[in-house]
């Protein structure tokens, strides 16, 4: 065997590689450890989840593994075999965030047919804090179904809080200008599918600002929604019908006329996670009078955590608000975002 400077670097590497594996494999089994030895199911599936959420970043080809859909809405199931008969912990529905933001324009009198105007102070800042917190819950594990295309269901419960604060209008006590509270009722159909048509969703909704008099506004709806999904893209399409209210009752009865009959969500991010990109489009699908909105969202991971991002997002059209639903106005805002979406 003849001996070169190739050969005796392929030797001692050959240990040393050794050890490394062997020191990884190591690490790796503590860090399991650590998760196996919890307790309590629920924290035993968050360690699992941030263990893995830290391997994907260092190790970007397995994210192929569990797509943006399939672990938003669990359709393989796996969160549920390691919670087994414990409770599903909360989890991400909507983006979670908080952002300063500056709109074009201050909605100073918010009207509807059916109150007068609300008289709000005249010094309303251009502007504010938006924060928005959003989570869901199984209420129903998986049932297998596999008939007419659906391979199973199951059923969530899911919270979405959206605030406006005036926190740089010190001359007004810094108040909270709106406040919008969503809770829904979704059924998830899941196709079973690795690609295109995955999920459908049947849901339940309703939305309000928790207000009196002439600053109420409300409104409940059914909504179908189908979800497509690619290697690193997602489409989620929806339309919904609004439950019928008695005139007396009803705060908003334009309401459809500026939020719409239905919109799309669509999600990019790569494999990497090193960004991700998100688009909604809302219409209210009249050649009349057509109305609609844009929101537009960039975020990307920051040195904080794992989990927080920076975010930048760019609104513009009607319904930025439930008060201020048939106001027109152009937003930009900047701050971080929370946890997966």
């Amino acid at each position: 065997m003849t001996f070169n400077v190739s050969t005796m670097a392929v030797l001692i590497s050959l240990p040393v590689l050794g050890v490394l594996l062997v020191s990884g494999a190591c690490v790796a089994n503590d860090d399991m450890t650590q998760c196996a030895v919890k307790p309590d199911k629920g924290e035993r599936l968050a360690c699992y989840d941030e263990l893995n959420a830290e391997r994907l970043s260092k190790d970007p080809s397995q994210t192929a593994g569990r797509s943006y859909l399939t672990r938003s809405w669990d359709l393989d199931n796996k969160d549920e075999e390691l919670l087994g008969d414990a409770q599903s912990p909360l989890r991400p529905h909507r983006v979670t965030y908080l952002i300063a933001r500056k709109t074009s324009e201050v909605n100073v009198y918010p009207n509807s047919p059916a109150h007068a105007p609300s008289n709000l102070p005249a010094d309303i800042d251009l502007s504010e804090l938006k924060f928005q917190f959003s989570e869901k819950a199984k209420v129903l594990n998986a049932l297998k179904v596999n008939a007419f295309g659906i391979a199973s269901v199951r059923l969530w419960g899911a919270y979405t809080q959206q605030s406006h604060w005036q926190a740089f209008n010190a001359y007004n006590s810094s108040p909270f200008r709106e406040t919008n509270y969503e809770p829904e009722l979704i059924a998830t159909f899941s196709t079973g599918n690795p690609y295109g048509l995955k999920l459908i969703n049947l849901a339940y909704v309703h939305q309000s600002n928790g207000r009196e008099l002439s600053g109420s506004r409300s409104w409940n709806r059914f909504y179908l929604q189908g979800g497509w999904e690619g290697e690193t893209m997602s489409l989620l399409v929806r339309g919904w019908w609004r439950v019928p209210e008695k005139a007396v009752d009803d705060d908003n009865p334009d309401i459809e006329d500026y939020l719409g009959r239905g919109d799309v969500t669509l999600h990019w991010e790569p494999l990497d996670g090193s960004q991700l990109i998100n688009l909604t489009l809302r219409n209210n699908l009249s050649s009349d009078q057509n109305r609609g909105f844009v929101q537009l969202d960039w975020a990307t991971p920051v040195l904080v955590s794992n989990s927080t991002k920076l975010h930048i997002q760019f609104t513009s059209g009607y319904g930025e608000s439930l008060i201020d639903y048939n106001f027109n106005q152009t937003t930009l805002g900047l701050g971080v975002s929370f946890r997966d979406w």
